[in-house]
């Protein structure tokens, strides 16, 4: 479709976890259907978009992917304040990224609007061979902070739509309670902190 497309609404999502549980790859694969061994960790922060349509409404997703790096956490911070959601992920070979999201989710609570939809997702669901945190504390974690979990894998594409479809809908609900959406990426970028390295991000239609 075409970069100038009309769309209903635009909700800002943020995908946010530690380096290397799999942010950039779960964002590629939902939008682009692409997958890729050697993705570099993200630097900065970047974003992409998708339309989708919720409600006979055409909606516009801007998906930002953050760094998970300790130094960034701060400006992940910082673009919180007007998420419509997020996507908190780690990895289930990986211990040190299960037991960051608590943090994480304190983090969120304290910097986001109170409406905000987190979803908690274990990525990398393809490796159950090297698996160290079981599907069972993942839902009991999630369980804990009241929000939705899915396991998923960005190599197979396994959950993936599942988890930014039911998210989008979780948003809009919230949007005819609340009537909160979010600003145009082109907007965004325009107010944020000067210190933040972004790599130019693009919006793809489909």
């Amino acid at each position: 479709m075409r970069g100038d497309e009309k769309f209903d609404l635009s909700f800002k999502i943020l995908t946010v976890g530690e380096s290397g549980v799999g942010k950039t790859s779960l964002l590629l694969q939902f939008v682009e259907s692409t997958f890729s061994d050697s993705l570099l960790s993200t630097v900065g922060i970047d974003f992409k978009c998708k339309t989708v349509s919720v409600d006979e409404k055409k909606v516009r997703l801007q998906i930002w992917d953050t760094a998970g790096q300790e130094r960034f956490h701060s400006m992940a911070s910082w673009y919180f304040r007007d998420a419509n959601g997020l996507v908190l992920v780690y990895d289930i070979t990986h211990i040190r990224s299960f037991e960051r999201v608590s943090g994480w989710v304190d983090n969120v609570r304290k910097s986001a609007p109170q409406d905000v939809v987190i979803f908690l997702v274990g990525n990398k669901a393809d490796k159950q061979y090297k698996r160290v945190v079981s599907h069972e504390k993942g839902a009991e974690l999630a369980a804990n902070y009241n929000i939705t979990f899915f396991e998923t894998s960005a190599k197979t594409g396994e959950n993936v739509n599942n988890v930014f479809e039911e998210l989008t809908k979780a948003i809009y609900a919230n949007y005819k309670a609340n009537k909160r959406a979010s600003p145009t990426p082109e907007v965004a970028k325009l107010s944020a902190p000067p210190a933040v390295e972004e790599r130019s991000g693009c919006c793809n239609f489909t």
